[in-house]
């Protein structure tokens, strides 16, 4: 470490150097967050203003859509302001904040998904008992345990990279302060330092997998038992969209960060982590609405009342 100068701030590379692509990403992408921020938000005032979803499976949905506001939030601003003539530097202390909040955000979302199998499980296999399993303190517990996780392992994250050396070189190559990219630029990196990171996620990927695939398979046999056609229907629905974020979800995570950091290529990583960062927190209120009877119920009645209020009629 002889002649190491410490970086003070780091220079962002950004998705591309290409000129002409520099506005039309600019566009997507302000595009993609204000889809982001309406989807999550109107689901959340959905919830809040209609009794009818004052329910567990909504209170954490309510919870992931507040989750995924700051997990985008965190990220894409900067994108953004990377797309624009300027400065693309950002300093050391908001290199380490910016992680903290994406590693933050990203666990505690990791931990909801698994309240929410939950839920869905005991709805299935135990609908008699659900109001005495599902109370509104288990629920609680439930919420307050992945806030606590994420402050956890956003800690053990951001100590262990910022406690490395950056000597020299400042450029990322990549478009945020992502885990894989400040490892691979410092110069200090060891072997333990790749431990902490693999065990660590890979306790949260499997830990939390492991309860919703556990929550799944029960939930599989439960409706494999079922005599009626229109009830085996009713839980697979119920069920479909949280599946499916899930699966997004876990996919590009195992991806990205369960690799050595010498294995990672920086083109492959910056349209992987395009894709959880920005497009999975807006795809997911969509893919909570889309097909849930209760929520497009919840939204016509607003919007009917909406109407009523300014005395438009059709």
């Amino acid at each position: 470490m002889e002649n190491c100068s410490e970086v003070k701030e780091f220079i962002l590379v950004g998705l591309t150097d290409n000129l002409k692509l520099q506005v039309p990403l600019f566009i997507i992408f302000t595009i993609i967050y204000l889809i982001t921020v309406v989807g999550n938000l109107g689901l959340v005032i959905l919830i809040l203003g209609d009794s009818r979803l004052h329910t567990p499976m909504y209170f954490f949905l309510s919870n992931l859509s507040l989750v995924d506001l700051g997990y985008s939030s965190t990220i894409t601003p900067k994108v953004m302001a990377g797309f624009l003539p300027g400065d693309k530097t950002i300093s050391y202390s908001e290199c380490a904040a910016q992680m903290y909040f994406f590693v933050y955000f990203a666990t505690v979302d990791t931990y909801l998904l698994v309240a929410m199998a939950y839920d869905r499980q005991v709805a299935v296999c135990k609908p008699l008992h659900y109001t005495t399993i599902m109370t509104p303190n288990v629920c609680l517990i439930l919420a307050i345990g992945s806030y606590i996780s994420g402050f956890i392992f956003a800690s053990i994250h951001t100590g262990n990279t910022f406690t490395l050396h950056f000597c020299n070189s400042n450029i990322i190559h990549h478009f945020f302060c992502d885990i894989p990219a400040l490892l691979v630029l410092s110069r200090s990196v060891s072997y333990v330092h790749e431990v902490v990171v693999f065990s660590a996620v890979g306790f949260n990927v499997f830990f939390t997998l492991f309860f919703i695939l556990k929550s799944y398979f029960f939930i599989f046999i439960a409706i494999l038992r079922m005599r009626s056609a229109e009830g085996r229907q009713k839980a697979f629905s119920t069920c479909a969209s949280h599946f499916t974020a899930v699966s997004i979800f876990y996919g590009t995570v195992i991806f990205m960060y369960l690799q050595p950091s010498s294995r990672h290529s920086m083109d492959i990583d910056k349209m992987a982590s395009v894709f959880y960062t920005m497009v999975i927190p807006m795809l997911n209120p969509m893919v909570y609405s889309l097909r849930n009877k209760e929520v497009n119920n919840a939204f016509r009645k607003i919007m009917e009342k909406t109407k009523s209020s300014l005395g438009i009629s059709f």
